[in-house]
């Protein structure tokens, strides 16, 4: 049992250098506990809302400072005093407050900061890891596992590099790695090599994309495909076997849903022709998960997607499902995906997510947990992917310290637990 003293909030900013909100939560017993929240570039048009102040004059209107007074204000009243038994109890009371479907009253950046502020406060006054609190909110029998295995930003396009090709990311899965160290280690070397190539081949600087990936001025999607195959066999390793590709296609933001045509690159395609070639890319480059082959609301055209990759590749629903229960029970029903993205704050609370996970692994769904392209230097996330038994976590590349601050927690805890990552597919 725990009794909240004090919630405070201020405005942080983000890896893109965009507002965002940070929340300590002070508990009876003196303990306190600090955490942030990311924000998204590539959101879904079901994802909650974020409360932005929508002033002009300030960072283009996407400042916190209405997110920083709703924890301070109506939050912290609704909370102080109470004897809290549980995350899902406070989150209740959250939701309570909130009073909205969309939390686009007191804003999703607000109540997740406090979701999680509470649940690292807790754990401290417990004397537990983060990732243990994590784990007791959805089995407090079972035993972990293993770690999650990380997919790797090598190559950004579309949204997070400024639309110089379609798709969004290329990401590299250490596939044969026995440690998250190793891991690392492959990711590393395969990055070298990327950046060699890029230099050689375009006379290009090594200029990044919000996730900390290459953004290499290819003429095409596949070209870009095909450049990390070839940077994977320059690091000396065998590409489908030492490493394997996962493209984030999010499609939604090349498809003009009017005409039903998918602008990919230079090409335009309809629903058919685009399922026909993405698997085509994953036959021909051994792609083993692909996220958001198709746009968000094309419910008809994700159980062809899915039907065609099934046994070669993830069918990874983002955008599709905004880890939202409602389209996550869509999902299932038509056979649509076979893994979910997850991003807590597309929800509003860790009990929320929660309940999406729940109903993803009833449908015996793949998890893989992800980070935003706008970051911080927290690192919940990796206690996260592991309390909750992600198959996969996605962070973006091995460089920029809100990347790395996650891959390094991951560190610390393969050493403290001694567990090795998830193997691929599992």
């Amino acid at each position: 049992m725990s009794r909240i003293l004090k919630l405070d909030a201020l405005e942080i900013l983000d890896s893109r250098g965009s507002p965002t909100i940070e929340t300590t939560c002070l508990l009876q017993s003196g303990v306190s506990a600090c955490a942030s929240v990311p924000s998204g570039a590539s959101t879904g048009a079901a994802e909650a809302h974020e409360l932005r102040d929508g002033d002009g004059a300030r960072y283009a209107g996407r400042g916190c400072r209405g997110a920083v007074r709703a924890v301070e204000n109506e939050i912290q009243g609704a909370l102080v005093g109470r004897e809290l038994q549980s995350t899902k109890e406070l989150d209740d009371l959250l939701s309570d407050c909130e009073g909205t479907r969309d939390r686009s009253r007191l804003g999703a950046n607000a109540l997740l900061s406090v979701s999680l502020a509470f649940t690292r406060a807790t754990a401290v006054e417990r004397g537990v890891p983060l990732w243990r609190a994590f784990h007791e909110m959805l089995d407090p029998v079972s035993g972990l596992e293993f770690l999650p295995r990380p997919t790797i930003n090598l190559f950004s396009g579309g949204l997070h590099a400024g639309g110089q090709v379609a798709i969004q990311d290329v990401l590299i899965v250490p596939a044969t790695a026995d440690t998250i160290a190793e891991c690392l280690e492959v990711a590393a070397s395969v990055h070298r090599e990327a950046a060699g190539l890029l230099c050689e081949r375009f006379g290009a600087r090594l200029l990044t994309a919000d996730e900390g990936g290459l953004a290499p001025p290819c003429a095409s999607s596949e070209a870009m495909i095909e450049l990390a195959v070839e940077a994977i066999e320059r690091a000396g390793l065998v590409a489908g076997r030492d490493v394997s590709l996962a493209l984030d296609v999010a499609s939604t933001h090349f498809h003009e849903a009017g005409a039903e045509i998918y602008r990919l690159d230079e090409e335009s395609l309809g629903a058919s022709a685009m399922v026909e070639r993405l698997a085509d890319w994953v036959d021909r480059f051994g792609i083993v998960s692909l996220e958001d082959g198709l746009a968000e609301d094309a419910w008809d055209d994700w159980p062809r997607l899915h039907a065609r990759l099934a046994g070669s590749c993830l069918t990874v629903g983002d955008d599709l499902l905004c880890t939202n229960p409602e389209r996550i029970r869509r999902a299932i029903s038509s056979a649509a995906a076979d893994a979910l993205l997850l991003k807590v704050n597309q929800i509003g609370t860790l009990s929320e997510a929660a309940e999406a996970l729940r109903l993803a692994r009833s449908a015996a769904w793949n998890i893989t947990v992800s980070a935003r392209s706008g970051e911080t230097e927290d690192d919940w996330l990796a206690d996260l992917a592991f309390g909750w038994q992600g198959e996969q976590i996605k962070v973006g590349s091995v460089t920029q310290s809100e990347r790395l601050a996650k891959y390094n927690r991951l560190l610390r805890i393969e050493k403290d637990t001694g567990l090795s990552p998830a193997r691929w597919p599992r």
